[in-house]
């Protein structure tokens, strides 16, 4: 037996763009070996995800429908995750890097007894379901490879934003009603909250513009709001400012925030301490604005403005916006 097994997230119903990467990559890894990529998802209309699962590569569905688990509950995730892999004979268990994906894969990985590759930006996958890994160590100033040679399931969580989604024609997954594991949970979670304005999650956003202690008030902070919308991104900032209570920690960026890898990340007035770097070094495209020449966001950008922000991001914005309207 083998085969991969992939933690489908979702989120009001639908998949989350995340765990489609996840999906696209398991196919990836799995072609050319025979080996079949199986997901599980969770809460009422599980089944309804067949579709896109199968678009992006798995051939069957395990659809745990259970309404009890339309929010989060960690022990039932975590033992029904690992019990489908016992019961399919998957020799790889994949998730997003999600915080929902590292929780439920952590827990699952103690529960079978085997090694976690967590925050993944690259993947190899070798005989027999062995994994080797690449992710990043010392906030993000370097890369280290890792692996589980032996311990199968072999384990591993995929950075967000880093692999792509990529959507065929394949036929809807097959799906198989599977129960949740009994399990009693110790915790619950009573009810998920959002943000009233429905803005995009700076984890899943493929752009994210992000502000810092530049903007040098609270109220200046809608500089950074429209730029993000004129681009169809979303909203980050730095630990500073959430400190200083301008925005919600939802919008943190950096090692004690969010990690982001978008494909276009604009830092507007960020010096670039190391901890938010940590938060956004693997970003695609990374374009800084400060009026500082030798701040140490500069090093890590792809294209960097010296200038200041109340006159650049005004101005970058109106272009942007003319540039749509114009498409």
């Amino acid at each position: 037996m083998g085969g991969i097994l992939v933690l489908l997230e979702r989120r009001g119903g639908d998949p989350k763009g995340s765990s489609l990467q996840v999906l696209s990559t398991a196919r990836k890894l799995a072609e050319g070996t025979g080996d079949a990529v199986t997901a599980i998802a969770f809460g009422a209309g599980a089944s309804a995800s067949a579709a896109v699962a199968g678009a992006h590569g798995a051939t069957k569905l395990l659809a745990v429908e259970d309404p009890a688990l339309d929010l989060y509950v960690p022990e039932v995730f975590a033992a029904t995750l690992a019990e489908a892999a016992r019961t399919t004979g998957a020799d790889t268990i994949l998730g997003p890097g999600t915080s929902l994906g590292r929780d439920v894969l952590a827990r699952a990985a103690a529960r079978l007894s085997t090694g976690l590759l967590s925050d993944l930006v690259e993947i190899e996958r070798g005989a027999g379901g062995a994994l080797r890994g690449k992710r990043p160590v010392y906030s993000g100033k370097a890369y280290a490879w890792a692996k589980v040679p032996e311990a199968r399931p072999a384990m591993a969580t995929l950075r967000p934003n880093v692999f792509p989604a990529v959507a065929s024609g394949a036929a809807p997954a097959e799906v198989i009603p599977t129960a949740p594991a009994g399990v009693t949970p110790r915790c619950k979670v009573v009810r998920l909250e959002t943000s009233p304005a429905q803005e995009l999650d700076v984890a899943e956003a493929s752009i994210v513009v992000s502000g810092g202690r530049g903007l040098r008030a609270p109220e200046h902070f809608s500089l950074v709001r429209d730029l993000a919308q004129a681009l169809g991104g979303a909203v980050g900032a730095s630990r500073a400012v959430v400190d200083a209570g301008w925005i919600p920690h939802a919008h943190q960026v950096g090692q004690t925030g969010k990690v982001v890898s978008p494909s276009l990340y604009v830092a507007c007035g960020i010096s670039g301490a190391i901890q938010h770097l940590a938060g956004m070094s693997s970003s695609k495209v990374i374009v800084a604005i400060n009026k500082d020449p030798d701040a140490p966001i500069f090093k890590a950008a792809t294209y960097g403005i010296v200038g200041d922000v109340f006159e650049v991001v005004p101005k970058l914005t109106e272009e942007i916006r003319k540039i749509r309207a114009d498409a």
